[in-house]
């Protein structure tokens, strides 16, 4: 690693304000991280207090000037946090910014939260990626972000709240998904009032918002293990009623179908989640969906239920009722499951599908 690239905050300059610091004639200091962060609260705090300058019809030149300094130090934060180009972040500098914008009391990140619409493109870019860094700073061996979010959880609920902007939707999920690598963060979400509306948020019609949506969404219910499960053990029917109804059955979408087979495999593949693969796949309903999915006009959609129906199949301890459906339906089944194939080299798809085709014919054998 190359030298630091931000001077570091001293016992003689800890206390100094914002603002750079004449070192001599003619040169002037550049800020410690912890002065760039003070500088940003300070301009946040002004441009709050006078934003109703950015609705009227008068220009305020002040209130512009002190937007441009935001988003020039809102970079200047970026470079400390990731370095420039040609040196590489100094450890002792990010460890300082991120202590100084997690500090008790620091508002920064709920105003930067507050004021993202206002920012130009540009900017809000650069806020999610020094947001995104400052979730991984460790200080003193802590992830001070998790604490802070920890007790300032309102802030998701912001960022929750924010989806129905179209236009900043993208950046608002990509906070909220950095924030959720904290497991106090997750679960408060996935606890929250809020996280029902993910279901209808995945249905927006811009398709880059959409599938930002549904990538948060998945990292919700797939990341923090014990949570999820907890979770699943308390939503369940609610869960799987919406997911059914909203991701799986419609045909308006195809590529959030496809994804949302996906990530119901993966649920029910997730060791944690055994109680729930149980479950779902003693249900008739599910099992009815699933058969129909493989009917599907597209391939790629029949691939993917065929690995979430192969569970119901394989269940050793199948219901009765899941045993009759199979039963009554074996000879459609068969028929199809024998011209079905991915890619003949595909070994384990063949094998799968062999296990299947065997436990079929066997329920056909042991009704007779």
């Amino acid at each position: 690693m190359a030298g630091c690239l931000w001077p570091c905050a001293t016992p003689e300059v800890a206390g100094v304000g914002a603002g750079h610091k004449k070192g001599g004639l003619f040169r002037t200091k550049p800020r410690t991280p912890p002065e760039v962060v003070q500088y940003v609260a300070e301009l946040l705090t002004y441009i709050l207090n006078h934003k109703e300058g950015f609705s009227g019809g008068k220009r305020d030149s002040k209130l512009e000037h002190k937007t441009i300094e935001l988003s020039k130090s809102i970079k200047e934060m970026k470079a400390i946090l990731y370095g420039n180009g040609e040196e590489d972040p100094c450890d002792e500098a990010c460890k300082q910014l991120t202590k100084e914008f997690f500090k008790k009391n620091n508002d920064i990140f709920r105003h930067i939260i507050i004021f993202l619409p206002h920012l130009d493109l540009e900017t809000q870019k650069d806020v999610t990626q020094v947001i995104a860094n400052l979730q991984r700073q460790r200080v003193d061996s802590r992830l001070v972000a998790s604490e802070y979010l920890e007790a300032n959880s309102d802030l998701l609920d912001i960022l929750m709240s924010r989806y129905n902007n179209v236009d900043i939707a993208i950046h608002y999920s990509t906070l909220l998904r950095d924030c959720i690598r904290h497991q106090v963060a997750a679960r408060y979400v996935l606890e929250s009032k809020h996280f029902r509306s993910f279901f209808d948020y995945i249905q927006f019609p811009d398709f880059n918002v959409q599938s930002d949506v549904f990538k948060t969404f998945k990292e919700l219910i797939t990341r923090h293990k014990s949570t999820v499960a907890d979770f699943f053990s308390k939503n369940y029917d609610w869960f799987f009623a919406e997911f059914n109804s909203k991701l799986i059955l419609p045909a308006s979408n195809y590529i959030i179908r496809r994804q949302a087979i996906q990530l119901l495999r993966d649920i029910l593949l997730e060791r944690s989640n055994a109680a729930v693969m149980v479950r779902y796949v003693s249900s008739k309903e599910n099992l009815m969906i699933l058969m129909n999915l493989l009917r599907d006009q597209s391939k790629a959609i029949q691939v993917e239920a065929f690995h979430v129906f192969k569970l119901f199949v394989l269940n050793k301890e199948k219901p009765p009722e899941i045993s009759a459906i199979l039963h009554t339906n074996r000879n459609k089944l068969l028929r199809f499951l024998k011209d079905f194939t991915v890619d003949k080299e595909d070994k384990k798809f063949e094998a799968d599908k062999g296990r299947v085709i065997s436990d079929i014919l066997t329920l056909a054998l042991k009704s007779r």
